[in-house]
């Protein structure tokens, strides 16, 4: 009768062993622990190289400090990347990301200053007609996309064009700067001692996590990436799906332009945002959404563009020159395109006989 009371203890001693195995095992599988993981060996890389990298002081009762300047000058990336991760999420690209930047912070500077022959119009009001215009821009690749059937990367590349030549049209290619004090609240300004633009980034990071996850469109949207045509013929309605996803990137990209010309005071048609939708397809591949659509990520988004923004941080805090910038995160997309790749995992993993 006492046999199988032996015999349970080492049963039970090895299914625990299993579990714990197995919790381990989903750790590692989890698709924010290679992020993560890369996000902190930059964090202690920093901390040994750069003196005081972790040291935060209070001044004025704002928090200041190298960690804080990062996720301040990440938060704009951030906003861009969260609403390309919805695209890249549905087999899409949107390279007019760094266009609209610019057209919504010059709408926004205008509209705030007032021109000759119209006054200036109130700070709720400019705002809302900047991302108006943005939601515009992502409107217009929707439609191209999802009605016209065209390329996403060709759809998005008339907006790129367009999109920036008119923003240096409305300046007539110059600078504008800004007056309004209370603008600058919004770029620059700070809320229970952190910047007012982490604040801004984790209100629209919580609306789209909660329509990802509470609702049914993070299912559609993984739908529709995996397999559009097996989604509508589901009943899904795929163009409808496509123009929101393309209109939210767009509200996202103009909210990273009012940041960026609030911080700087000014709009500048011809920089701002110059490049950023690259960077956002970084972040967003970093962040372990995958590029053959489907599977996202929206917190990975948010850790890849910590990383690119540390990277940088990184570089010019060692004086190695900002070319080299640029260089890095060719090889950082390369790797990350190859480690994608199904072929060379399926290579990795064979065995000889």
């Amino acid at each position: 009768m006492n046999a199988p009371l032996h015999d349970a203890a080492p049963a039970a001693s090895s299914s625990s062993a299993l579990d714990d195995q197995a919790a381990r095992f989903a750790l590692l599988r989890h698709p924010l622990t290679r992020p993560l993981a890369a996000l902190l060996v930059l964090l202690v890389l920093d901390a040994v190289l750069v003196p005081g990298f972790f040291h935060i002081a209070l001044r004025d009762g704002h928090l200041y400090g190298s960690v804080i300047d990062i996720a301040n000058r990440a938060a704009p990336l951030m906003l861009a990347a969260l609403g390309m991760t919805l695209v890249i999420a549905t087999r899409g690209i949107d390279i007019s990301v760094g266009a609209v930047v610019a057209l919504s912070g010059t709408v926004a500077a205008m509209l705030v200053n007032g021109t000759p022959g119209s006054p200036a119009m109130p700070l709720g009001a400019a705002l809302a007609a900047a991302l108006g215009v943005a939601l515009l821009c992502g409107l217009w690749n929707g439609a191209l996309v999802a009605g016209v059937k065209l390329q996403p990367i060709v759809a998005t590349l008339i907006l790129m064009t367009a999109g920036r030549g008119l923003a240096q049209l409305l300046t007539d290619g110059q600078i504008v700067t800004v007056y309004e004090d209370s603008f600058f609240y919004l770029g620059s300004g700070y809320l229970a001692g952190l910047p007012v633009s982490l604040f801004v980034v984790a209100a629209v990071f919580a609306l789209l996590l909660f329509l990802a996850r509470r609702t049914a469109l993070g299912l559609f949207i993984q739908a529709v990436g995996l397999n559009p045509v097996a989604a509508r013929l589901a009943g899904l309605r795929t163009a409808t799906l496509i123009v929101f996803v393309y209109a939210a990137c767009s509200l996202c990209a103009g909210m990273a332009g009012l940041l960026i010309t609030s911080n700087i005071k000014s709009a500048d048609a011809n920089n701002a945002g110059l490049l950023l939708e690259l960077d956002a397809i970084l972040a967003v591949t970093l962040g372990g959404t995958s590029l053959a659509g489907g599977r996202f990520s929206l917190a990975g988004s948010l850790v890849g563009a910590l990383i690119i923004q540390t990277l940088t941080y990184t570089i010019y805090s060692l004086g190695v020159p900002p070319e080299v910038n640029m260089v890095v995160k060719a090889i950082v997309v390369f790797v990350v395109c190859i480690s994608q790749s199904g072929e060379l995992r399926a290579l990795l993993k064979r065995r000889p006989a």
